[in-house]
């Protein structure tokens, strides 16, 4: 029963060490990632680097799925540009063409119209009630590259609630599975099977 006992003993601080280093190594990843993510944030000068287009206000251009990839500099706003801006009311940011260009000496002060490539109409049915121009403040970025339908699984999961859950869920699953399948095999791993089959027929023997 000895051997027994501390091969269980074994077991246990072998899955308690590895149940840490796996926590520890997940938080190294998670901890890279919004290192990564600020320094884009720094490097570009736009507060969203990457955002996905979710809709075909921009075709033939830009296709829904797309990710596009920002920049924001001090230089003036031109039109013909592609922006990301925030309107207040709206959670989602929109991607659409500078149309028009009101510019004062101050272009802290400037105004900005924008449209979408395949509307009819400007973005003024789209900005914030009694707003007609868009101000420098209210851009997010300038877009300087894309990835065509790279950013397709976002607009799944956004549309459909359901599959965004049922992933979380397998993503969840895995990880938990594939921990115990890890402790699994390092509690084997610390064990002496060799000496345990010697053990065992002893055991057997005194009853």
């Amino acid at each position: 029963m000895g051997f027994v006992g501390e091969s269980m003993e074994s077991i246990k601080s072998i899955k308690f060490r590895d149940g840490i280093s796996q926590v520890v190594s997940l938080g190294r990843i998670v901890t890279l990632a919004l290192l990564l993510w600020k320094a884009l944030i720094l490097i570009t000068g736009s507060e969203s680097p990457v955002v996905v287009v979710l809709s075909g206000s921009m075709e033939p251009g830009f296709q829904r799925g797309d990710i596009l990839f920002l920049h924001m500099s001090k230089d003036p706003i031109r039109a013909g540009e592609i922006i990301v801006f925030k309107v207040d009311e709206r959670s989602i940011p929109i991607v659409h063409r500078v149309i028009e260009v009101h510019e004062p000496q101050d272009i802290t002060k400037a105004d900005i119209l924008t449209k979408g490539d395949s509307n009819d109409e400007d973005d003024r049915v789209l900005y914030a009630e009694g707003q007609v121009w868009l101000k420098p403040h209210d851009v997010m970025g300038r877009a300087v590259g894309f990835l065509p339908y790279v950013g397709w699984m976002t607009i799944i999961m956004t549309e459909k609630p359901v599959i965004k859950v049922a992933s979380c869920s397998c993503s969840r699953t895995y990880v938990l599975l594939s921990a115990v399948y890890t402790y699994w095999r390092s509690g084997f791993a610390g064990l002496d099977l060799k000496g345990l089959g010697e053990q065992v027929p002893d055991m057997v023997d005194d009853t």
